[in-house]
């Protein structure tokens, strides 16, 4: 199992893909550093954007640049993308039906030590409330890859986020892809655990921790929050009659608020979201705040024991 960062695979393709088709466009706000883009830079300066310090610009002129044909790759950190610009990306992407494809880089806690203003755990709440676009959560960089490729190709408005530093592998490069579908990772019909991003590692790590105690736990990659897979839902729910949902999100509008959404109406069974509370999250490593919230394989294998012994 291999470990490496979304964001310098996201770098990557986009050198590949844009010396394929030159409308292909990296943007950001002088956040070059950020989102790894160096090297993209350095081979393909003609296609790359730089709008200094001015997140909302950068959105507004990704936009001018969709609606005259080009496939703009807005690239800056979440905390920021994600709010400073958001009047832009719900007019000018969203509203507007634009092609632009919106990576926020360091999402969650990636910046960690840095506290709350740099924090970006509102940002999946505020995007899948917004019409007009497409959210998703990339669990590896084996997804990544073929999310950036996919993304090339489809129209829309995207946002899409990823962490900082290097994730393990959940998938080998053999699996099948859909937006919009889930992948299940680990069979079990005792509870199902649904996570997406960087907590689906934790999970199938838990999946496999709690196996050997005879606890079957079905695990789902929700990479895609909007629009989710009701289907794989609702299967889990008739299936294994438990779900426990995982993620580096505060617990209000993100994947439990989406999952919770479709049982609710469809087939209501217990549910219990993992997530960072209502509150300022505390500053530390990414790796020490996940331990200290129990978003990560311990706090995951206490929340099933504790759902399972009810």
């Amino acid at each position: 199992m291999g470990s490496y960062p979304c964001r310098k695979a996201l770098c990557e393709t986009l050198i590949s893909l844009g010396k394929e088709n030159r409308d292909i466009l990296a943007v950001t706000a002088d956040a070059r550093g950020s989102a790894a883009l160096e090297e993209f830079v350095k081979e393909l300066p003609q296609q790359f954007v730089e709008v200094g310090i001015a997140e909302q610009n950068e959105v507004g002129v990704a936009a001018g640049l969709a609606s005259c044909g080009k496939i703009p790759f807005v690239c800056s950190p979440a905390p920021f993308l994600s709010a400073r610009s958001l009047e832009q990306v719900k007019v000018d992407v969203g509203y507007s039906g634009m092609n632009v494809k919106l990576v926020g880089i360091s999402g969650g806690l990636a910046y960690g030590a840095l506290g709350s203003s740099h924090h970006a755990i509102h940002d999946i709440a505020v995007m899948r409330a917004l019409n007009g676009l497409t959210v998703i959560l990339p669990a590896d960089s084996i997804y990544m890859r073929w999310l950036v490729k996919e993304l090339s190709l489809q129209k829309g408005g995207v946002y899409v986020r990823v962490g900082r530093g290097p994730v393990p592998d959940v998938y080998t490069g053999e699996e099948s892809f859909q937006i919009g579908k889930a992948n299940l990772l680990h069979e079990g019909n005792d509870i199902t655990v649904i996570a997406c991003g960087d907590t689906v590692y934790y999970a199938l790590q838990a999946a496999k921790a709690l196996e050997s105690k005879g606890v079957a736990v079905r695990v789902l990659d929700m990479h895609t929050i909007k629009p989710i897979d009701k289907d794989a839902i609702l299967r889990a729910a008739k299936e294994t009659g438990k779900i426990i949902t995982v993620e580096e999100h505060c617990i209000y509008g993100g994947l439990g608020g989406a999952v919770a959404e479709v049982t609710a109406v469809n087939c209501p069974v217990p549910l219990k979201i993992l997530g960072l509370p209502d509150e300022h999250i505390q500053a530390g490593t990414q790796a020490q705040l996940f331990e200290y919230y129990g978003i990560e394989t311990n706090g995951i294998v206490k929340a099933v024991e504790e759902m399972l012994s009810v």
